[in-house]
């Protein structure tokens, strides 16, 4: 895929610019990202493939295919997946990894999911990449219902759960390969469901990486892993905390 031109990249930036920064302004509490920030990361993520080329083409094609051979387990996993957030990683910290339990985690991780949210949709009307829509999937059944999801590039579950994964690994560091298996599970499975292509969840990795490494340089952030990690502590769930540098 071809990297934006130059030219490009100044016009979406001054464009994106006024968005993000609107967004702030309408979401006073201490945010992990600037507007800047963001701004980077949405002008690095490369376009998707032009509509109707042949590597589109491909691309949707193999969602088809995965969509045609799901496993039962596979498609019922993606729709319990439908909304999640990172206390689905339980399955990999532990079950006493409950948000009613533990607070500071709770609003540490819902903050960074509205963050990459907001991204993710300013991302995706943007490009404006049209979904798959395989034979005999939803989409296709309900073609009405389809028309008001949002576009597909890149995928909101494959950005927020490589986020989650990230940040959930300076608490668990010890399971780091583990949580970033299970977000890439869940970005496979958007496809295994039909809603999503390859293209999607790779660019959703490449973003949730971005928005996660730059959250990390949040003092704000710091701090917030840092409580989450005394009450991780407390809790019993980890020995091997994140500590503030």
């Amino acid at each position: 895929m071809k990297q934006i031109p130059n030219r490009l990249a100044v016009v979406l930036i001054a464009a994106l610019a006024c968005t993000v920064t609107h967004a702030r302004d309408a979401h006073p509490t201490e945010v992990y990202l600037s507007a800047s920030q963001v701004n980077t990361v949405l002008a690095m993520l490369p376009p998707p493939s032009a509509p109707g080329s042949a590597e589109d083409q491909a691309d949707r094609a193999t969602t088809d295919r995965a969509f045609a051979q799901r496993s039962s387990a596979d498609f019922d996993a993606a729709e319990q997946e439908e909304k999640f957030d990172a206390f689905a990683f339980a399955s990999v910290v532990g079950p006493g990894f409950q948000a009613d339990k533990l607070p500071h985690v709770a609003a540490l991780f819902k903050e960074a999911e509205h963050e990459t949210k907001e991204a993710v949709d300013t991302s995706k009307n943007h490009w404006r990449r049209v979904r798959p829509c395989p034979p005999a999937s939803a989409c296709a059944m309900n073609p009405e219902h389809a028309s008001k999801k949002s576009f597909g590039y890149p995928s909101g579950h494959s950005s927020r759960a490589t986020v989650d994964a990230i940040l959930l690994t300076q608490l668990f560091p010890q399971d780091g390969d583990a949580l970033m298996q299970h977000a890439r599970d869940i970005g496979w499975r958007r496809v295994v469901k039909g809603v999503h292509t390859l293209q999607d969840i790779y660019a959703g990795r490449m973003f949730g990486q971005a928005l996660a490494s730059a959250m990390l340089t949040s003092p704000a952030m710091q701090h917030d892993l840092a409580a989450a990690a005394a009450e991780l502590r407390a809790a019993g769930l980890t020995g091997d905390a994140h500590s503030t540098p």
